[in-house]
């Protein structure tokens, strides 16, 4: 299974010259139940602090998905748009800040997808 995630034009082209090598993703529930099959949570309704969260995905009550490749688009490309898709094995994902330089705000946690080793 991939994990397909479109980026704006400054963002593509970082990761693509291998200078951004995670992404960013808001702690919402829509990304728990997009990144996560087995796990429910409405983050409006019961906020949790860093170490809580952290301890949710460490302990396993939040597994992510078993993804094998995260596929970075530079917006919504057709399958013939090479050039606007790239491919990373999947390095897995964590939960923490990102960095600023590459589009986190200071000081908000963010599920902070990893890239691995470029495939295409």
């Amino acid at each position: 299974m991939d994990l397909r995630l479109s980026l704006k034009r400054k963002w593509f082209e970082m990761t693509a010259a291998g200078i951004k090598t995670e992404d960013y993703r808001e702690i919402n529930t829509y990304w728990i139940q997009r990144l996560s099959p087995v796990f429910s949570w409405d983050i409006n309704k019961y906020p949790l602090k860093l170490n809580e969260y952290q301890d949710v995905l460490n302990k396993g009550s939040m597994k992510p998905k078993p993804f094998d490749h995260n596929i970075m688009t530079l917006g919504y490309p057709s399958h013939d748009q090479k050039e606007r898709i790239i491919k990373f094995k999947h390095a897995g994902i964590e939960i923490g800040y990102g960095n600023p330089e590459w589009g986190a705000e200071p000081n908000k946690l963010y599920f902070i997808v990893k890239h691995g080793e470029r495939v295409s």
